[in-house]
């Protein structure tokens, strides 16, 4: 039985993206890499881990098994890391940190920023997940400090408000929506939109809003920033929902109008999720404290 850091993290990514492109791609590896890895750790346990689809992959009972003691082998891995680290005169410890897409977009950069430049011993990892999953993933202890929608259920976990923000619609000027002030999800399912990456939160959140109305998102092109689909929408390709925040500043210099979403989801008030603060490392309570001071 043969298997490095390498195959438990690449692993962990794969069941979580629920892909291997995408769980590839998060380890930094090549398709072909990660999928002969995969063949490999399977070979060598000698049973399938993963039952492979035209939708994608789910673990199978063993590889249920094999991600639990993955993610425990992995949190041990990085603490000892990070204890060392002081030693070693390099980094006293690494924060991960789950978010949606709002505020990773609108206002982690800042605030991380900031934090990062009073605490230079101090890294952060951080990944985008929809609000319902990384709920699970840091009650699982996946990860340190997660950042949700308002809305989500945190069942157990210990929550503090963070910042608030809504998703609104951008329509280039001349659009049949340009005249409105307001407008639901369901009739904007009617134009061509603009989105963000497939693999991203927000568009995974509306194309299952938009499965729950019975239809689909016609998408014409997916981007990497919310910026560049305000760009796109001037230029009347379809229109997009972002939050409101890069809305009013895209606003200023591009020909686009800003339409207010009806629907109760897209008033997004932002909090910060974890398992227990007093268990969390000195240097994550820290980051902990400096968020809920920058809200």
């Amino acid at each position: 039985m043969r298997f490095d850091f390498t195959d438990l993290g690449l692993f962990r990514h794969i069941v979580e993206a629920g892909s291997i492109t995408h769980g590839a791609a998060r380890s930094n590896l090549a398709l072909a890499a990660a999928s002969t890895r995969i063949r490999k750790m399977e070979e060598s346990f000698g049973t399938e881990l993963l039952v492979r689809g035209r939708a994608g992959v789910v673990p199978t009972q063993a590889g249920r098994t094999l991600l639990q003691h993955a993610r425990s082998i992995l949190e041990q891995s990085e603490r000892l890391q990070e204890d060392l680290g002081v030693y070693a005169g390099g980094h006293a410890g690494q924060v991960r940190v789950l978010s949606n897409t709002n505020s990773l977009t609108e206002f982690l950069p800042e605030a991380l920023g900031s934090f990062l430049a009073a605490h230079p011993n101090v890294s952060v990892d951080i990944e985008e997940r929809l609000s319902d999953e990384i709920v699970g993933l840091i009650a699982e202890g996946s990860g340190d400090i997660g950042i949700v929608a308002g809305t989500v259920d945190a069942g157990n976990l210990t929550t503090f408000p963070f910042r608030s923000d809504r998703f609104v619609l951008v329509v280039g000027q001349g659009h049949e929506l340009a005249g409105r002030t307001s407008v639901s999800f369901a009739e904007t399912l009617d134009y061509n939109f603009v989105g963000i990456d497939r693999a991203s939160a927000i568009q995974r959140f509306l194309a299952n809003k938009a499965a729950a109305a019975g239809r689909t998102l016609r998408l014409r092109v997916q981007l990497r920033s919310f910026d560049a689909v305000c760009r796109m929408v001037e230029n009347h390709v379809g229109v997009g929902v972002v939050p409101q925040t890069t809305a009013r500043w895209a606003a200023k210099t591009m020909a686009i109008q800003v339409v207010d979403l009806t629907d109760p989801w897209a008033l997004r008030n932002l909090s910060i999720c974890l398992r227990d603060l007093e268990a969390l490392p000195p240097y994550a309570r820290q980051l902990v404290d400096h968020l809920k001071a920058s809200a």
